[in-house]
């Protein structure tokens, strides 16, 4: 069975969807070999709408095609990196980049395997059918990269165990939106 977040190796027809956020508009390619194909996924929007501005290095970790970590880069000041498993996922960033006009590293990574440096804020909306293996891991590698971890999760796929990872690992776990099950939350090291 074939998941948004592996490459199920198959040609795909692109479609594009179009998005507007603080005043500008974006198009973004996808096709069906990625999450949220016809439209930006809701707690996406959200993440982005509860962001406060973002300075310095940032890592959009599993990125998909390109959402987040281009809206970030064209209303902040940042250094942008963006990673994610799946080459197709990868294909698309870098063609949304371009549509955008956003510069990025754009790095295929099972999390932060071929991430080098350190960042100021890591972004994260998880991959939450891969399990929690998976999304577990992409906070653990975040924590030992980065200052500041940003993530969005929902109250039916464990949002108090996400913020109880992330109290583990970061000491703290800021609530900064919830509403309608959405959780969008903050961890910084001290």
């Amino acid at each position: 069975m074939s998941h948004y977040f592996t490459d199920d190796g198959k040609k795909h027809e692109l479609r594009y969807i179009d998005y507007e956020f603080a005043g500008k508009k974006f198009k973004f390619a996808t096709h069906d070999g990625v999450f949220s194909k016809g439209h930006v996924d809701y707690a996406t929007d959200i993440l982005l709408k509860a962001l406060p501005p973002l300075r310095g290095r940032v890592l959009d970790m599993g990125c998909g095609y390109g959402v987040i970590g281009i809206v970030l880069a064209k209303v902040n000041s940042i250094e942008l990196t963006m990673a994610d498993i799946n080459p197709a996922a990868i294909a698309l960033t870098e063609r949304n980049c371009e549509l955008n006009g956003v510069k990025a590293e754009v790095i295929v990574s099972d999390c932060c395997e071929q991430i080098s440096g350190k960042f100021d804020t890591v972004v994260i909306n998880p991959p939450i059918h891969a399990g929690k293996e998976v999304t577990y891991k992409m906070y653990e590698d975040a924590s030992k990269i980065s200052g500041k971890l940003y993530v969005v999760t929902l109250k039916k796929h464990g949002a108090q165990s996400t913020i109880a990872k992330l109290r583990e690992l970061f000491g703290n776990c800021e609530l900064l939106y919830k509403k309608k099950g959405i959780y969008v939350l903050c961890s910084e090291k001290q």
